[in-house]
């Protein structure tokens, strides 16, 4: 088995100074709340945190501090555990649990430890499909965290993507995060806190994890992947505070390309079709298409098109220092399309693909959700601006 090596110290993690503090006082004065829920959206840095102070807890209580930092440097120590979403795979056909993807699971982290919930599934060859936290997860926790700690010191149980535990999960989780065993952490990570049942919720101290600095994600794109620092500076303008992104854009991930195109098509074919009942099939055509890839993919396509949007509304309203968004389709120029979206529309454009991301995380029907948000953009991007006098 290949040793990975994930290092995750305080020293390792991008910015969020403040909370690096907080936590290591918290550590250092015996003052660790049982439960804990770090919130921040994808690339701010919420799991290599709690990597990096679950170290900190395990190997600053221990009687050999120097071989605890490298079982935990491998994410082998024993007393150290981790819960994420998962599914069914070819080679783990029913009940997948985190235990049956340890092996991927430290490739991922040694990897990419800023990745997000997509990157993982891309990882482990089923981003077509949707990961949970489900109650045979829940049991194989309870029955972790029964045991006593292999050291003698603290267990810690890493919940990343909290709220992808379903509702069967959170229930059988409830009581144990309530009231753990003794010298026992829960550590849970979640980018929506929304999604999370108010009874978990009400029992963790919550961290807030804010959007990385410009600055941070500069000197780490220098450090990390030997950007140059200009190109750095560019690359952090377009990250919006999500050093995952960064990384991505650096290395000319190829779904925004495929998602450009996606769009372009769809936008193109919204325009032609007010008025032009025969264009409606090529909506229809769209949407079914779409609707072939998986949900995660469907997610992360209609959060790009918001992006999109937003990008085309700054140029609109004259502000192109903040418009980083660079076409690659030779034909289509932003700058026409800028002026279709404005303040008689955004909102409610926001709004329909808000609710289309909605729908599909809760497993509606992809192909009419797509189809129902494209006859509403015909209508949309034909919207007149009010003028104020």
């Amino acid at each position: 088995m290949k040793p990975y090596i994930c290092t995750m110290t305080f020293e390792d993690i991008i910015g969020q100074e403040h909370i690096k503090e907080h936590l290591k006082k918290s550590a250092e004065n015996g003052r660790i709340p049982h439960a804990q829920l770090f919130i921040g959206k994808e690339g701010t840095g919420g799991l290599p945190m709690a990597i990096a102070y679950a170290q900190h807890i395990l190997c600053s209580f221990s009687d050999n501090p120097e071989a605890c930092q490298i079982k935990c440097k491998k994410l082998q120590h024993p007393d150290l555990h981790f819960a994420f979403p998962v599914t069914t795979t070819d080679s783990v056909k029913s009940h997948p649990v985190s235990n049956l993807f340890l092996e991927e699971w430290r490739s991922f982290l040694a990897e990419q430890p800023y990745g997000s919930l997509y990157n993982w599934l891309q990882h482990i060859g089923v981003e077509n499909k949707q990961g949970q936290i489900g109650v045979d997860e829940a049991e194989d926790v309870v029955k972790k965290l029964q045991l006593k700690s292999y050291e003698g010191g603290f267990k810690i149980m890493i919940i990343w993507m909290a709220e992808k535990m379903n509702i069967a999960a959170s229930n059988k989780l409830l009581k144990l995060i309530e009231e753990p065993p003794s010298k026992t952490i829960f550590l849970l990570v979640a980018e929506d806190e929304g999604q999370i049942i108010n009874t978990i919720k009400s029992r963790c101290q919550a961290l807030h994890f804010p959007a990385l600095g410009e600055d941070n994600i500069v000197k780490a794109l220098v450090k990390n992947e030997g950007v140059n620092e200009n190109e750095a500076l560019k690359i952090a303008h377009q990250s919006e505070g999500n050093y995952n992104k960064a990384v991505h854009i650096f290395h000319n991930d190829s779904n925004d390309t495929i998602y450009e195109e996606w769009f372009i098509t769809w936008i193109r074919s919204a325009f032609k079709a007010k008025g032009n009942a025969a264009v409606i099939q090529d909506l229809i055509g769209w949407s079914e298409a779409i609707a072939k890839s998986g949900r995660e993919t469907q997610k992360q396509f209609l959060q790009y098109c918001l992006q999109f949007f937003r990008q085309a509304l700054l140029l609109n309203y004259g502000t192109p220092d903040l418009v980083f968004l660079e076409t690659k389709t030779s034909n289509f120029n932003l700058a026409k399309f800028a002026p279709f979206v404005h303040s008689g529309n955004i909102l409610t454009i926001e709004k329909e693909v808000s609710d289309a991301q909605y729908h599909i995380e809760r497993n509606g029907n992809a192909k009419i959700i797509l189809l129902d948000l494209s006859i509403k953009l015909t209508r949309l991007l034909h919207a007149k601006e009010e003028k104020i006098n």
